[in-house]
């Protein structure tokens, strides 16, 4: 018989296109090598172009999901993306103290706060984000936003690694036992350096920035691939450094879709043959 792998859970927003949320989640989940499973927070209607609808389930059944396969196929990380209203997040927080995720249990928890599109706009109301520095935050093993979500959540606006620092230590005030600051949206760096501090040492984490548009559930995949590492026993930094990694590879091997953005791409991890190759050729016939 097969062992069953590493149990990960992501709890957030399907997205329609395949770009991000959820299903960047799943695809990164896979390519680490462990087990995903979701809990819905709203699906959206989007394509490359950008949102244009988005319906938000109701707290208690988001909540229903994580207890529920938490009771019965166990979790060791998860992961939050887009939570839309702060009815789920209060869930979200309830449902993971009963289940042990999070700070305040055992279980490894990715706080990524999505609260701003790819653009730089909103995405939760005032009273979401207060509960996600009230109620997430302080139960979160790491928080992992980009410039633009730090704006939103501390008032400091980054335009270098010092006033990276400041972000990060604002954040960690907040609660959570490691922040980590992303720099890809400080475009005018050649290269992408994230900090990451647990309130004593700050860890900088560069990587060389790729020329290119196609950057589409970058932060979803970062995530995901920390959760998945963290889900397997390693520490924040050996994690943090795991999904960098990940994650530049990704923008490395980003693709076009559609007509607007494309997304980036777990392919990296597969083997180096075309799925031409690797897969049988079906007979329609039988």
């Amino acid at each position: 018989m097969n062992a069953t792998p590493p149990r990960v859970l992501t709890i957030a927003g399907s997205d329609s296109g395949g770009g991000a949320g959820l299903q960047a989640d799943l695809r990164t989940f896979f390519a680490c090598g462990v087990h995903g499973m979701t809990a819905i927070t709203a699906v959206t209607v989007q394509n490359s172009l950008g949102v244009t609808g988005v319906s938000v389930i109701p707290a208690e059944v988001v909540a229903a999901q994580i207890e529920t396969v938490a009771a019965d196929i166990g979790v060791l990380g998860a992961k939050t993306g887009m939570l839309a209203t702060a009815e789920i997040i209060t869930a979200v927080a309830g449902a993971c103290d009963r289940v042990h995720i999070g700070r305040r249990g055992t279980i490894p928890f990715v706080v990524d706060p999505v609260a701003a599109s790819m653009h730089g706009d909103p995405l939760l109301g005032d009273d979401a984000m207060d509960a996600l520095r009230d109620e997430l935050f302080p139960r979160a093993t790491l928080v992992t936003p980009n410039l633009d979500e730090v704006r939103l959540l501390t008032g400091i606006t980054v335009h270098d690694h010092a006033e990276a620092r400041e972000a990060a230590r604002a954040l960690h005030a907040m609660g959570p036992q490691w922040a980590l600051v992303k720099g890809g949206h400080l475009h005018d760096d050649p290269e992408c350096v994230d900090v990451l501090y647990d309130g004593e040492t700050f860890l900088e984490l560069p990587a060389k920035r790729i020329d290119t548009r196609h950057t589409h559930g970058g932060g979803d995949t970062m995530a995901s691939a920390i959760t998945s590492a963290l889900a397997r026993g390693v520490s924040v930094p050996a994690a943090v450094r795991f999904g960098k990694t990940f994650v530049t590879n990704a923008v490395r091997h980003a693709y076009p879709l559609g007509a607007g953005v494309g997304p980036v791409s777990a392919f990296w991890r597969l083997p180096e043959s075309s799925p031409e190759e690797t897969l049988p050729i079906l007979d329609p016939d039988g």
